[in-house]
Protein backbone atom coordinates (compact mmCIF):
# COMPACT_ATOMS: atom_id res chain seq x y z
CA UNK A 1 0.00 0.00 0.00
CA UNK A 2 1.34 3.43 -0.89
CA UNK A 3 0.16 7.03 -0.82
CA UNK A 4 1.24 9.74 -3.21
CA UNK A 5 -0.08 13.27 -2.70
CA UNK A 6 0.08 16.37 -4.86
CA UNK A 7 0.72 19.66 -3.04
CA UNK A 8 0.06 23.26 -4.12
CA UNK A 9 2.97 25.66 -4.22
CA UNK A 10 1.55 28.21 -1.79
CA UNK A 11 -1.37 29.01 0.47
CA UNK A 12 -3.68 31.97 -0.02
CA UNK A 13 -4.31 34.71 2.52
CA UNK A 14 -7.45 33.04 3.80
CA UNK A 15 -5.54 29.84 4.55
CA UNK A 16 -2.97 31.85 6.51
CA UNK A 17 -5.67 33.53 8.58
CA UNK A 18 -7.31 30.18 9.27
CA UNK A 19 -3.96 28.75 10.32
CA UNK A 20 -3.31 31.57 12.80
CA UNK A 21 -6.81 31.28 14.27
CA UNK A 22 -6.45 27.51 14.57
CA UNK A 23 -3.00 27.76 16.15
CA UNK A 24 -4.30 30.32 18.66
CA UNK A 25 -7.25 28.11 19.58
CA UNK A 26 -4.90 25.15 20.12
CA UNK A 27 -2.49 27.31 22.13
CA UNK A 28 -5.24 28.36 24.53
CA UNK A 29 -6.67 24.82 24.72
CA UNK A 30 -3.23 23.49 25.63
CA UNK A 31 -2.65 26.28 28.16
CA UNK A 32 -6.00 25.39 29.76
CA UNK A 33 -4.75 21.80 30.20
CA UNK A 34 -1.36 22.80 31.63
CA UNK A 35 -2.50 25.62 33.93
CA UNK A 36 -3.50 23.26 36.74
CA UNK A 37 0.16 22.72 37.63
CA UNK A 38 1.54 25.04 40.29
CA UNK A 39 3.96 27.87 39.65
CA UNK A 40 5.37 29.48 36.53
CA UNK A 41 4.46 28.22 33.08
CA UNK A 42 6.06 28.85 29.69
CA UNK A 43 5.82 27.21 26.27
CA UNK A 44 5.91 27.86 22.54
CA UNK A 45 2.53 26.86 21.06
CA UNK A 46 3.86 27.70 17.61
CA UNK A 47 6.71 25.22 18.01
CA UNK A 48 4.34 22.48 19.17
CA UNK A 49 1.83 23.15 16.37
CA UNK A 50 4.56 23.13 13.73
CA UNK A 51 6.07 19.88 14.92
CA UNK A 52 2.69 18.18 15.06
CA UNK A 53 1.76 19.61 11.64
CA UNK A 54 4.75 17.77 10.15
CA UNK A 55 3.46 14.62 11.83
CA UNK A 56 -0.07 15.28 10.58
CA UNK A 57 1.33 15.25 7.04
CA UNK A 58 1.72 11.50 7.38
CA UNK A 59 -1.53 10.79 9.23
CA UNK A 60 -4.48 9.14 7.55
CA UNK A 61 -8.02 8.00 8.45
CA UNK A 62 -9.31 8.52 11.98
CA UNK A 63 -5.81 9.43 13.19
CA UNK A 64 -5.77 12.44 10.85
CA UNK A 65 -9.34 13.39 11.80
CA UNK A 66 -8.51 13.36 15.52
CA UNK A 67 -5.30 15.34 15.02
CA UNK A 68 -7.07 17.96 12.89
CA UNK A 69 -9.81 18.37 15.50
CA UNK A 70 -7.41 18.59 18.44
CA UNK A 71 -4.95 20.93 16.71
CA UNK A 72 -7.67 23.04 15.04
CA UNK A 73 -6.27 22.36 11.58
CA UNK A 74 -8.96 23.53 9.13
CA UNK A 75 -7.05 22.56 5.97
CA UNK A 76 -6.06 19.23 4.52
CA UNK A 77 -2.38 18.24 4.96
CA UNK A 78 -1.28 19.74 1.64
CA UNK A 79 -2.92 23.13 2.21
CA UNK A 80 -1.77 23.13 5.84
CA UNK A 81 1.84 22.49 4.86
CA UNK A 82 1.75 25.37 2.38
CA UNK A 83 0.26 27.69 5.02
CA UNK A 84 2.90 26.76 7.59
CA UNK A 85 5.58 27.25 4.93
CA UNK A 86 4.34 30.77 4.15
CA UNK A 87 4.06 31.69 7.83
CA UNK A 88 7.51 30.36 8.66
CA UNK A 89 9.06 32.33 5.77
CA UNK A 90 7.27 35.47 6.94
CA UNK A 91 8.49 35.04 10.52
CA UNK A 92 12.05 34.12 9.56
CA UNK A 93 12.33 37.18 7.29
CA UNK A 94 11.47 39.67 10.02
CA UNK A 95 15.01 40.12 11.25
CA UNK A 96 16.22 43.67 11.65
CA UNK A 97 18.77 45.39 13.83
CA UNK A 98 17.93 44.37 17.38
CA UNK A 99 15.88 41.31 16.37
CA UNK A 100 16.96 37.68 16.02
CA UNK A 101 14.34 35.12 15.04
CA UNK A 102 15.21 31.62 13.87
CA UNK A 103 12.71 28.82 13.25
CA UNK A 104 14.04 25.47 12.10
CA UNK A 105 12.67 21.96 11.58
CA UNK A 106 14.44 18.62 11.41
CA UNK A 107 13.76 14.94 10.73
CA UNK A 108 15.80 11.99 11.95
CA UNK A 109 14.77 8.61 10.56
CA UNK A 110 15.86 5.00 10.93
CA UNK A 111 18.41 4.47 8.16
CA UNK A 112 16.76 1.43 6.56
CA UNK A 113 13.09 2.41 7.09
CA UNK A 114 11.19 2.92 3.80
CA UNK A 115 9.73 6.40 4.24
CA UNK A 116 7.60 7.54 1.33
CA UNK A 117 9.26 10.07 -1.02
CA UNK A 118 6.09 12.23 -1.00
CA UNK A 119 6.21 12.59 2.80
CA UNK A 120 9.92 13.43 2.82
CA UNK A 121 9.55 15.84 -0.09
CA UNK A 122 6.77 17.79 1.59
CA UNK A 123 8.63 17.91 4.92
CA UNK A 124 11.65 19.42 3.19
CA UNK A 125 9.75 21.74 0.82
CA UNK A 126 7.26 23.19 3.29
CA UNK A 127 9.07 22.88 6.63
CA UNK A 128 12.73 22.88 5.56
CA UNK A 129 13.17 19.55 7.34
CA UNK A 130 15.58 17.33 5.45
CA UNK A 131 15.77 13.71 6.58
CA UNK A 132 18.93 12.73 8.44
CA UNK A 133 19.45 8.98 8.62
CA UNK A 134 20.56 7.47 11.93
CA UNK A 135 20.55 4.01 13.49
CA UNK A 136 18.09 3.97 16.37
CA UNK A 137 18.32 0.18 16.57
CA UNK A 138 22.02 0.06 17.39
CA UNK A 139 22.85 3.63 18.49
CA UNK A 140 19.73 5.27 19.91
CA UNK A 141 21.66 7.33 22.47
CA UNK A 142 24.09 8.56 19.84
CA UNK A 143 21.11 9.69 17.75
CA UNK A 144 19.62 11.39 20.81
CA UNK A 145 22.84 13.37 21.36
CA UNK A 146 22.92 14.37 17.69
CA UNK A 147 19.36 15.70 17.85
CA UNK A 148 19.99 17.54 21.11
CA UNK A 149 23.14 19.14 19.67
CA UNK A 150 21.14 20.39 16.69
CA UNK A 151 18.51 21.92 18.98
CA UNK A 152 21.23 23.48 21.13
CA UNK A 153 22.75 25.11 18.04
CA UNK A 154 19.43 26.32 16.60
CA UNK A 155 18.47 27.98 19.91
CA UNK A 156 21.86 29.59 20.59
CA UNK A 157 22.51 27.25 23.49
CA UNK A 158 19.29 28.08 25.36
CA UNK A 159 17.60 24.69 24.91
CA UNK A 160 19.82 21.80 25.94
CA UNK A 161 19.01 18.12 26.47
CA UNK A 162 15.59 18.36 24.87
CA UNK A 163 15.29 14.59 24.57
CA UNK A 164 16.13 12.80 27.80
CA UNK A 165 17.67 9.34 28.11
CA UNK A 166 15.17 6.56 27.53
CA UNK A 167 12.84 8.49 25.22
CA UNK A 168 14.47 6.92 22.14
CA UNK A 169 15.07 3.19 21.88
CA UNK A 170 15.42 0.35 19.38
CA UNK A 171 11.77 0.73 18.30
CA UNK A 172 12.14 4.42 17.36
CA UNK A 173 11.74 5.01 13.63
CA UNK A 174 11.32 8.78 13.24
CA UNK A 175 11.90 11.92 15.31
CA UNK A 176 10.44 15.24 14.14
CA UNK A 177 11.78 18.41 15.77
CA UNK A 178 10.95 22.11 15.67
CA UNK A 179 13.23 24.68 17.29
CA UNK A 180 12.49 28.40 17.67
CA UNK A 181 14.79 31.12 19.00
CA UNK A 182 13.91 34.79 19.51
CA UNK A 183 15.90 37.70 20.87
CA UNK A 184 14.46 41.19 20.62
CA UNK A 185 15.21 44.65 21.92
CA UNK A 186 12.41 46.86 23.14
CA UNK A 187 11.48 49.84 20.98
CA UNK A 188 11.46 51.74 24.28
CA UNK A 189 13.99 50.22 26.63
CA UNK A 190 13.83 50.30 30.41
CA UNK A 191 16.60 52.31 32.06
CA UNK A 192 18.52 49.94 34.38
CA UNK A 193 19.05 52.85 36.79
CA UNK A 194 15.30 52.83 37.44
CA UNK A 195 15.13 49.12 38.26
CA UNK A 196 14.61 48.55 41.97
CA UNK A 197 13.97 45.70 44.37
CA UNK A 198 10.35 45.52 45.45
CA UNK A 199 7.87 42.97 46.82
CA UNK A 200 6.15 40.67 44.32
CA UNK A 201 2.95 39.18 45.75
CA UNK A 202 2.97 35.52 44.80
CA UNK A 203 -0.34 35.27 46.67
CA UNK A 204 -2.17 37.25 49.32
CA UNK A 205 -0.22 35.26 51.93
CA UNK A 206 3.18 34.98 50.22
CA UNK A 207 5.57 37.46 48.65
CA UNK A 208 9.03 37.37 47.10
CA UNK A 209 11.68 39.99 46.44
CA UNK A 210 11.82 40.95 42.74
CA UNK A 211 13.62 43.43 40.48
CA UNK A 212 10.91 45.68 39.06
CA UNK A 213 11.83 47.60 35.92
CA UNK A 214 10.23 51.04 35.48
CA UNK A 215 9.19 53.00 32.39
CA UNK A 216 6.74 55.80 31.60
CA UNK A 217 5.96 56.05 27.89
CA UNK A 218 3.29 55.96 25.19
CA UNK A 219 2.31 52.29 24.90
CA UNK A 220 -0.65 50.23 23.71
CA UNK A 221 -2.86 49.78 26.77
CA UNK A 222 -6.36 48.60 27.69
CA UNK A 223 -8.22 48.08 30.93
CA UNK A 224 -11.52 46.95 32.38
CA UNK A 225 -12.86 46.36 35.88
CA UNK A 226 -10.92 43.17 36.49
CA UNK A 227 -7.85 43.41 34.28
CA UNK A 228 -5.22 45.49 32.51
CA UNK A 229 -3.45 44.78 29.22
CA UNK A 230 -0.12 46.17 28.02
CA UNK A 231 1.77 45.72 24.76
CA UNK A 232 5.52 46.29 24.67
CA UNK A 233 6.83 46.42 21.10
CA UNK A 234 10.15 45.06 19.95
CA UNK A 235 12.38 46.79 17.40
CA UNK A 236 10.74 46.59 14.00
CA UNK A 237 7.22 46.90 15.45
CA UNK A 238 6.26 43.43 14.17
CA UNK A 239 6.59 41.45 17.40
CA UNK A 240 5.41 42.43 20.84
CA UNK A 241 5.11 41.22 24.41
CA UNK A 242 1.54 41.27 25.67
CA UNK A 243 1.01 41.23 29.45
CA UNK A 244 -2.42 40.37 30.84
CA UNK A 245 -2.58 41.55 34.45
CA UNK A 246 -5.51 40.84 36.79
CA UNK A 247 -6.38 43.71 39.12
CA UNK A 248 -6.40 41.49 42.18
CA UNK A 249 -3.43 39.57 43.60
CA UNK A 250 -5.53 36.39 43.56
CA UNK A 251 -7.10 37.19 40.19
CA UNK A 252 -4.94 34.94 37.98
CA UNK A 253 -7.20 31.88 38.17
CA UNK A 254 -10.26 33.86 37.13
CA UNK A 255 -8.36 35.38 34.23
CA UNK A 256 -7.10 31.96 33.15
CA UNK A 257 -10.60 30.48 33.33
CA UNK A 258 -11.97 33.23 31.07
CA UNK A 259 -9.08 33.13 28.60
CA UNK A 260 -10.09 31.85 25.19
CA UNK A 261 -9.72 32.99 21.59
CA UNK A 262 -12.69 35.35 21.60
CA UNK A 263 -11.80 37.01 24.92
CA UNK A 264 -8.16 37.40 23.91
CA UNK A 265 -9.15 38.95 20.58
CA UNK A 266 -11.56 41.29 22.37
CA UNK A 267 -8.96 42.38 24.94
CA UNK A 268 -6.32 42.98 22.27
CA UNK A 269 -8.75 44.98 20.13
CA UNK A 270 -9.31 47.42 23.01
CA UNK A 271 -5.63 48.40 23.27
CA UNK A 272 -4.90 52.02 22.32
CA UNK A 273 -1.66 54.05 22.53
CA UNK A 274 -1.46 56.26 25.60
CA UNK A 275 0.97 57.29 28.28
CA UNK A 276 1.39 54.51 30.85
CA UNK A 277 3.60 54.13 33.91
CA UNK A 278 4.91 50.57 33.86
CA UNK A 279 6.44 48.39 36.56
CA UNK A 280 7.46 44.98 35.17
CA UNK A 281 9.66 42.35 36.85
CA UNK A 282 12.81 40.99 35.32
CA UNK A 283 12.56 37.22 35.05
CA UNK A 284 13.95 34.05 33.51
CA UNK A 285 11.93 30.88 33.04
CA UNK A 286 12.71 27.38 31.77
CA UNK A 287 9.95 24.80 31.38
CA UNK A 288 9.87 21.26 30.04
CA UNK A 289 6.87 19.08 29.21
CA UNK A 290 6.05 15.59 28.07
CA UNK A 291 2.82 16.17 26.15
CA UNK A 292 1.69 12.70 25.10
CA UNK A 293 -0.84 12.21 27.93
CA UNK A 294 -2.16 15.74 27.50
CA UNK A 295 -2.65 15.32 23.74
CA UNK A 296 -4.42 12.00 24.25
CA UNK A 297 -6.81 13.67 26.70
CA UNK A 298 -7.37 16.50 24.20
CA UNK A 299 -8.54 14.01 21.56
CA UNK A 300 -5.49 12.52 19.80
CA UNK A 301 -5.80 9.06 21.34
CA UNK A 302 -5.34 6.98 18.18
CA UNK A 303 -1.99 8.59 17.31
CA UNK A 304 -0.41 7.09 20.43
CA UNK A 305 -2.00 3.64 20.17
CA UNK A 306 -2.10 0.52 18.06
CA UNK A 307 -4.96 2.13 16.11
CA UNK A 308 -2.56 4.77 14.70
CA UNK A 309 -2.54 5.28 10.95
CA UNK A 310 0.58 7.07 9.76
CA UNK A 311 0.62 5.26 6.45
CA UNK A 312 1.30 8.58 4.74
CA UNK A 313 4.83 8.31 6.18
CA UNK A 314 5.83 4.83 5.04
CA UNK A 315 2.90 3.25 3.23
CA UNK A 316 2.10 0.90 6.11
CA UNK A 317 0.26 1.13 9.42
CA UNK A 318 3.29 0.20 11.50
CA UNK A 319 4.03 3.53 13.21
CA UNK A 320 2.56 5.30 16.22
CA UNK A 321 3.65 8.25 18.35
CA UNK A 322 5.51 7.36 21.51
CA UNK A 323 6.43 10.83 22.82
CA UNK A 324 6.00 14.55 22.26
CA UNK A 325 8.50 16.52 24.33
CA UNK A 326 8.79 20.29 24.60
CA UNK A 327 11.20 22.65 26.34
CA UNK A 328 11.12 26.46 26.45
CA UNK A 329 13.19 29.34 27.87
CA UNK A 330 12.56 33.08 28.27
CA UNK A 331 14.58 35.98 29.69
CA UNK A 332 12.88 39.39 30.10
CA UNK A 333 15.13 42.31 31.07
CA UNK A 334 15.70 46.04 30.53
CA UNK A 335 17.02 45.64 26.97
CA UNK A 336 14.40 43.23 25.72
CA UNK A 337 13.53 39.55 25.65
CA UNK A 338 15.31 36.34 24.76
CA UNK A 339 13.20 33.24 24.26
CA UNK A 340 13.67 29.79 22.81
CA UNK A 341 11.78 26.54 22.55
CA UNK A 342 11.94 23.15 20.91
CA UNK A 343 9.49 20.33 20.35
CA UNK A 344 10.17 16.75 19.33
CA UNK A 345 7.65 14.19 18.18
CA UNK A 346 8.83 10.59 18.31
CA UNK A 347 7.27 7.90 16.14
CA UNK A 348 8.00 4.28 16.86
CA UNK A 349 6.99 0.96 15.46
CA UNK A 350 4.03 -0.55 17.17
CA UNK A 351 5.77 -2.36 18.99
CA UNK A 352 -12.66 51.81 24.24
CA UNK A 353 -11.18 53.79 27.19
CA UNK A 354 -12.36 57.11 28.74
CA UNK A 355 -9.76 59.89 29.21
CA UNK A 356 -8.19 59.64 32.63
CA UNK A 357 -4.92 60.30 34.49
CA UNK A 358 -1.85 58.31 33.43
CA UNK A 359 -2.65 54.69 34.32
CA UNK A 360 -0.20 52.67 36.38
CA UNK A 361 0.51 49.14 35.17
CA UNK A 362 2.19 47.57 38.19
CA UNK A 363 2.87 43.90 37.48
CA UNK A 364 3.85 42.98 41.05
CA UNK A 365 1.60 39.91 41.25
CA UNK A 366 0.93 36.89 38.98
CA UNK A 367 0.10 37.57 35.32
CA UNK A 368 -0.18 35.95 31.89
CA UNK A 369 2.14 36.98 29.06
CA UNK A 370 2.63 36.12 25.41
CA UNK A 371 4.99 37.01 22.58
CA UNK A 372 3.13 37.38 19.31
CA UNK A 373 3.67 38.36 15.71
CA UNK A 374 1.60 41.52 15.38
CA UNK A 375 1.11 41.12 11.63
CA UNK A 376 -0.30 37.60 11.56
CA UNK A 377 -1.47 37.40 15.17
CA UNK A 378 0.53 34.20 15.70
CA UNK A 379 1.38 33.41 19.32
CA UNK A 380 5.03 32.34 19.36
CA UNK A 381 5.33 31.99 23.14
CA UNK A 382 2.79 31.86 25.97
CA UNK A 383 3.13 31.64 29.72
CA UNK A 384 2.41 32.97 33.16
CA UNK A 385 4.64 34.42 35.86
CA UNK A 386 3.71 33.44 39.40
CA UNK A 387 7.09 33.98 41.07
CA UNK A 388 9.94 35.86 39.29
CA UNK A 389 12.51 34.46 41.71
CA UNK A 390 11.95 30.93 40.43
CA UNK A 391 13.33 29.96 37.02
Amino acid sequence: MSAMIGYPAAANAGDGENLTQGNTAFALDLYARLKSADGNLFLSPYSISTCLAMTYGGARGDTAVQMARTLHFAANPSQLAASFSDLQKQLNHQESQGIELNIANGLWGQQDHPFLPAFLHEAEKSYGAKLKQVDFRAQADSARREINDWVDHQTSGKITDLIQRGVLDTTTRLVLVNAIYFKGRWVKEFDPRHTARAPFMVSSAQKSDASLMHLTSDLAYAEADGWQLLELAYVGDKLDLVVLLPREVEGLKGMEDSLNQSTLDRWLAQARPQKVEVFLPKFKLTAQFSLAKCLVEMGMADAFSGRADFSGMDGARDLCLSAVVHKAFVDVNEEGTEAAAATATVARSMAVMRPRPTPVFRADHPFIFLIRDHHSGSILFLGRLVDPTRS
